[in-house]
């Protein structure tokens, strides 16, 4: 399998038509049509189904598609890493993270490096720790950030001095917002809308006392975002981090969990993972900040 052909092949995905990528790949018709058809006889699948005017992959087409997409992802990585000069540390640096305010400390290290090494650049790719587990192991990333217990035999990490207070979010008319604080039997009533990460052996059902099927779980969601919006319509009372939602003039108010529920948070990376420079760099420059203790206006 050539990356040539998987190229042509992600461009028809994308085109959803064997003209318009043909015309966008430089390529006559009967070419493209007989380099797609030799990787369907090569790989023993149907990957596409044609129709008069619009190709549609198949199960194994959309198969491929994610996977050929990493592995042009990473084949264009390798090629920059390679070719860079020698002569002054750059490069790309990619970090995936789910929300938190921690992001901060990140973003203050990747700061104080850009202004010795202009050259480097961050990519940030926000998601839940599923997400991020899974581009960390496939190397299309350099870290990640990851909250509450990880996988330390997988993993090299550096624990991070910051830790995130859990919460719920809550319209300020709802029958809970006068409260200071929430406490597990003031939610056992409640229509709760949950993290999709939070399963039986989370430490949140162990503060609700509760197991899931005694709950009134209405909605899961993944980005919080999305779940404020649920939150805003009357859906229900989200449990989520502090200062992820800014509240500030609407409708919705966060009020922290009593007893008090924290989560630990770590950088990792692959225990297998060979750093370029800037990466290396990245990581020294972390570590030497949160030694000295370094914060600005008090945030961490």
């Amino acid at each position: 399998m050539e990356l040539r052909v998987l190229q042509y092949f992600l461009a028809v995905a994308r085109e959803q038509n064997i003209s318009a990528a043909a015309q966008s790949l430089h390529l006559t018709q009967p070419t493209l049509s007989r380099q797609l058809r030799e990787l369907e006889e090569e790989l023993g699948k149907q990957l596409m189904l044609r129709g008069n005017r619009k190709i549609t992959l198949t199960q194994e087409g959309m198969l491929l598609r994610k996977r050929a997409e990493e592995i042009l992802e990473l084949v264009d990585r390798a090629e920059r890493e390679v070719m860079r000069s020698d002569d002054a540390v750059s490069g790309d640096i990619y970090i995936g993270t789910g929300e938190t305010d921690g992001v901060r400390q990140i973003a203050r290290a990747a700061n104080r490096l850009q202004a010795c090494y202009p050259g480097i650049r961050f990519h940030i790719v926000s998601g839940d720790a599923v997400d991020v587990c899974e581009r960390l192991d496939k190397g299309l990333l350099d870290f990640g950030v990851l909250l509450g217990d990880i996988d330390k035999t997988k993993y090299h990490y550096m624990e991070l001095p910051m830790k995130d207070t859990w919460g719920v979010l809550m319209r300020r008319d709802s029958p809970l917002a006068h409260r200071e604080s929430v406490s597990p039997r003031d939610l056992w009533d409640k229509p709760l809308i949950l993290s999709r990460q939070v399963d039986n052996k989370s430490g949140l059902y162990r503060w609700l006392r509760r197991e899931p099927s005694e709950l009134h779980t209405v909605a899961t969601y993944n980005l919080i975002y999305n779940a404020s919006l649920m939150v805003d319509e009357g859906m229900g009372y989200a449990f989520t981090l502090d200062k992820l939602v800014n509240t500030t003039g609407s409708n919705l108010c966060f009020r922290p969990l009593k007893p008090r529920l924290e989560l630990g948070m770590y950088l990792v990376w692959k225990k297998s993972q060979i750093f370029s420079r800037a990466a290396e760099l990245f990581l020294e420059g972390l570590d030497a900040q949160l030694t000295a203790g370094t914060e600005e206006n008090g945030e961490m």
